[in-house]
């Protein structure tokens, strides 16, 4: 498993690689969405941090604070690490999922990420209690969700 920061830096290097920066609300809703992958299809977490469903969609609260000072504009990279714990590098694997939702996810707008996070059924739509601060997605929701979803989109037999 991987620092949060760690992921959202790799997105942002695959970025600037293609000249274009990313919001705090893309970073957010990508490192989610990378992590759902991750334990949809590989049944193992991506990150090591709680992911909490707030009224904007799911969060991770430690990645939230790093990039708070950016506001709605692009996030100037690299985050910093920190000393909350070892850093723990991406895998291969890893590497591949994250660099395979950036192709298929990175070109989207913030709004657009977060109606793919906030449509019916979803772990934060299941999650979420407005006025509630602090709700855990539980990962056994986020792992039956995107597993759910890669036997839909699996090739048929």
């Amino acid at each position: 498993m991987a620092n949060s920061r760690v992921v959202a830096n790799r997105f942002l290097e695959l970025a600037r690689s293609q000249r274009r920066g990313l919001t705090p609300m893309q970073i957010l809703k990508l490192v989610y969405i990378a992590h759902g992958w991750s334990l949809g299809l590989y049944g193992r977490p991506l990150i090591d941090e709680p992911v909490e469903a707030w009224q904007y969609g799911p969060v991770i609260p430690s990645l939230y604070r790093s990039m708070k000072g950016a506001g709605a504009g692009p996030v100037a990279g690299p985050l910093p690490i920190g000393f909350d714990g070892p850093e723990r590098h991406i895998d291969t694997q890893q590497l591949q999922l994250v660099d395979d939702v950036y192709r298929l996810y990175g070109h989207m707008t913030g709004p657009q990420l977060s109606r793919i996070t906030h449509a019916p059924n979803t772990p934060w739509q299941q999650t979420y209690r407005a006025g509630a601060l602090g709700q855990r997605i539980p990962v056994d929701l986020i792992a039956d969700h995107y597993a759910r979803l890669s036997r839909e989109r699996a090739p048929a037999a």
